[in-house]
């Protein structure tokens, strides 16, 4: 009998260690010993190797997991943000959309970044996506990757693409008279899009949304002319009828079926167009983002690695994070997943230039875009905009300004965040 229960009290030794070991692992170390780093992050196709190619450079230190988050921004913003409520340890690296830093670090959900992991982030990086990664003067993320949009016209039907809405508005109507395609493609859906089309009109205007320090509303005379310039685009031939229901693939699925002459959209689109539609591919050209007298201030988008508040590898997890974001790992997810990267230098790599023929337009974009409301409360500041403002065609200037800025003002009252 001795015998025996010696034998049950090392099995069950032995099955609490197993279970212990397990845990381990499941809280951030590999049974081998190696901490793991969890990576959350949008869907992106080569991420996997870019993650492959950090674990080995990081030679045993760390090993990065990769988890990906749902292909919808709100989906991937509520997962983080409820774990992080919840003091959720298996949260390393995050990857965020550059309209969520201001909200996590307010929270105290991610690290600032400090010393030398700071400089490495800022080393060569453009100014535009570093003002993204920043709340109250101090980085909290290593920006990952960038964008802005561009107008992308027919030159066979449009030779000479102006530079104002108004100016694509009577584009339209000489096509339309015509009997050729004439729609222009904007992203006029009850979501991001349209707030990123507002927003760029009153930066374009001379304006902004909020004040410099996301507290208060800004709207006056620009917004009100952007307010105008959206509803005369939504009554006029540019106008498809669909624009209420568009977002970023339906415009460029409209713009490749042929019936529109123009879209405003991110890069990816060249590479689409030159996959899908490799005959309309000559006559598919780029242009500024329109403005309301003149070239407009293109809507910044992008993604930055930021490092959570509760992550208990801190250290690596900042090494991770530089890594997933360093030069060549931009350069992987520039040219093959299209993501416009960060760092300057990679604007005159060959590899990149064959990839981007409108990097130079992208560069010049970038000098001077539209970023959006820095501000903790920035997803109700969107929520209750997109509302006000789709349908573009149904906009009063007057009395939809008024409303946008009572609604925003009691958007800024809110935390911000999900409970």
């Amino acid at each position: 009998m001795r015998g025996a229960a010696c034998r049950e009290r090392k099995a069950k030794a032995l099955a609490a260690a197993l279970t212990l070991a397990a845990v381990t692992a499941g809280c951030g170390r590999a049974a081998s010993g190696t901490p793991v780093i969890n990576l959350y992050n949008a869907p992106q196709e080569n991420l996997g190797a870019i993650v492959e190619r950090c674990n080995r450079l990081a030679g045993g230190r760390y090993r990065i997991a990769l988890n990906t988050l749902p292909r919808d921004a709100d989906g991937q913003r509520e997962q983080i943000v409820r774990r992080l409520a919840a003091g959720d340890s298996g949260l390393d690296v995050l990857g965020l959309d550059v309209t969520w830093t201001a909200e996590l670090a307010e929270a105290g959900w991610i690290r600032p970044w400090r010393g030398r992991y700071a400089r490495q982030a800022r080393q060569g990086t453009l100014r535009a996506p570093l003002a993204t990664a920043t709340w109250k003067g101090r980085l909290y993320a290593a920006p990952y990757n960038t964008n802005v949009q561009l107008l992308w016209y027919r030159s066979d039907l449009i030779p000479d693409p102006p530079s104002t809405w108004d100016g694509l508005i009577r584009e339209s109507a000489r096509l339309a008279a015509a009997g050729k395609p004439h729609y222009g493609e904007v992203t006029g859906a009850p979501y991001e899009g349209i707030v990123v089309w507002f927003n760029s009109l009153v930066a374009s205007a001379g304006g902004a949304v909020l004040n410099p320090a996301g507290d208060a509303v800004a709207l006056g005379e620009p917004a009100l002319q952007a307010l105008r310039t959206m509803r005369a685009f939504g009554r006029s031939a540019a106008a498809d009828p669909s624009l209420p229901n568009m977002r970023e693939d339906d415009v460029r699925l409209a713009m490749e079926s042929g019936r529109a002459a123009y879209q405003i959209n991110w890069p990816f689109v060249y590479a689409s167009m030159a996959a899908n539609r490799p005959d309309m591919l000559p006559h598919f050209k780029w242009a500024p983002y329109p403005g309301i007298t003149g070239p407009g201030k293109a809507p910044l988008g992008g993604a930055n690695f930021a490092v959570s508040a509760y992550s208990r590898h801190p250290g690596r997890a900042f090494q991770a994070a530089l890594c997933l974001r360093d030069a060549e790992s931009q350069k992987i997810a520039a040219i093959r997943d299209g993501l416009p990267p960060t760092l300057r230098s990679l604007y005159d790599d060959p590899e990149l230039a064959r990839a981007y023929p409108m990097r130079q337009a992208i560069l010049d974009a970038l000098a001077d875009p539209a970023i959006r409301p820095q501000t903790p409360t920035y997803q109700n500041v969107s929520t209750v905009t997109s509302n006000v403002l789709s349908p573009p065609a149904a906009i009063d200037p007057p009395r939809t300004l008024k409303e946008l800025r009572e609604l925003i003002s009691k958007a800024l009252e809110s935390k911000g965040v999900l409970p």
